[in-house]
């Protein structure tokens, strides 16, 4: 015997227009749906108690329809378990039904009224400007964009973990950054012109990299351009150097904002102004003309850059300083890191930094560098050029020294500035009649 009512089987096949159904038929299909209810019950139960419930609600038989997947039921559901109530039509027959909620009419009229929606409205706001985003309440906070960078990500991230730890997990779909055919045509046309060899090609792409507005898209093609250049073109004097004349271009350029590639355009500088060999078996004086285009570029970015960076200026002269101070670095590498230092720091940074190890860099460098048979002797001299034209500089604010006599350096000055900038800077300074400057060394 079966629970289910075979009577109930035979009423659903008349239903659907058979009349004559075996009794055997109707029995094995009511044990057949009594096995499908019990089933979906028992998939009911299981969302009940996952749930920390002991009512079962029409959520749960909707689920268990849905994992056994069974067309699911339509209609509407409640959170709220419903009440049957029963009904008898006659002996034996009873009639079961869903109760309604009996509800006040007074209490209905007398209820506020709930609030009403607001009216559908569009606003707009800046996600970022210049790639950096505004504090603003549509942004993420700080923390939560700390969040997502702990994150796990790649391709073999789990992401069940990260929702246990309780973060949320947002898929984000990747973005391209798409350039105009026109932008793309420009870029290649300024690259190619200021490579060529053509003057007026090269300045005219100068002129347009300095001043034409409505270039922020290229800002970071071009800074991969620059950087890759160089990498690539060490031993190529003239692309080294018309990579220096685009980057000046690029932060002369009033219209762009560059605040954010400025750690990126440093690299490239350093590399042309302190860098070991530059342009192979190039001209001497093409290469140090490079070395002092860098220096002014790198004194241009500290000067325009440090108040978004209060940390670029420190970073720059001590870079600069450890190449001058590495006796394994050659002299051109020395020649920019003092023109560098000066060019960041100025007479201070001579003053602090250069001026306490020239004693020490004289007599164990220079004195070697400047011997008759020494090959590197041409770049020792350029060497020695720049530290007395940087040392020159601590004479700003010193009075000169008027009597009507010819100045001239006395063996006790002389002496006094040897033990400062050793024998041979001093022997310069005193061959040059360099009072002023010799008293400014001393004072300083």
């Amino acid at each position: 015997m079966s629970v289910w009512n075979p009577e109930n089987i035979r009423d659903v096949a008349e239903s659907v227009g058979i009349v004559n159904l075996h009794n055997e038929v109707t029995e094995n299909l009511a044990r057949d749906v009594e096995y499908r209810i019990a089933q979906v019950l028992e998939e009911a139960l299981k969302f009940m108690r996952h749930s920390k419930r002991t009512t079962m609600t029409t959520q749960d038989v909707s689920h268990a329809l849905r994992v056994l997947d069974v067309e699911p039921l339509y209609g509407y559901e409640s959170t709220r378990p419903l009440r049957f109530g029963e009904a008898s039509l006659g002996p034996g027959q009873p009639l079961f039904y869903v109760e309604d909620e009996e509800v006040d009419f007074e209490k209905l009229i007398n209820a506020p009224l709930p609030k009403v929606p607001r009216e559908i409205s569009f606003t707009a706001h800046w996600l970022a400007v210049e790639g950096v985003q505004p504090s603003i309440p549509q942004n993420p906070t700080a923390a939560e964009s700390r969040n997502l960078e702990l994150l796990s990500k790649g391709p073999n991230a789990n992401s069940t973990l990260a929702a246990m730890s309780g973060t949320n997990v947002a898929v984000k779909p990747l973005v391209k950054h798409v350039l105009s055919k026109e932008l793309q045509l420009y870029f290649e046309k300024v690259c190619g012109a200021f490579l060529d060899s053509s003057e007026e090609y090269r300045t005219s792409g100068y002129a347009s990299l300095r001043e034409d507005p409505g270039l922020h898209q290229l800002v970071p093609y071009f800074v991969q351009f620059i950087a890759e250049k160089v990498t690539h073109s060490l031993k190529d004097i003239f692309a080294l150097t018309q990579v220096m004349h685009m980057t000046e271009a690029l932060v002369q350029n009033k219209s762009l904002y560059v605040d954010p590639y400025v750690a990126s355009l440093i690299p490239p500088i350093l590399t042309c102004l302190i860098g070991r060999q530059l342009g192979g078996n190039a001209d001497l004086t093409e290469q140090f003309a490079l070395r002092d285009l860098a220096a002014s570029l790198l004194g241009l970015i500290g000067k325009k850059y440090s108040h978004s960076s209060h940390a670029l200026k420190p970073r720059l002269a001590r870079s600069c300083l450890k190449t001058f101070l590495d006796p394994a670095k050659p002299f051109g590498a020395h020649y920019g890191a003092v023109i560098g230092l000066h060019s960041v720091g100025g007479s201070e940074a001579v003053r602090v930094l250069i001026l306490p190890n020239l004693a020490t860099y004289s007599n164990n460098l220079l004195g070697d560098g400047l011997a008759d048979d020494n090959p590197r002797r041409p770049e020792a001299e350029r060497v020695l050029e720049a530290l007395l034209a940087v040392l020159g500089t601590l004479r700003e604010g010193c009075l000169p020294q008027v009597n009507g006599h010819v100045p001239q350096v006395t063996e006790d000055v002389r002496e006094q500035l040897t033990g400062r900038v050793g024998d041979i800077i001093a022997a310069r300074i005193a061959e040059g009649g360099e009072v002023q400057l010799a008293q400014a060394i001393l004072e300083a």
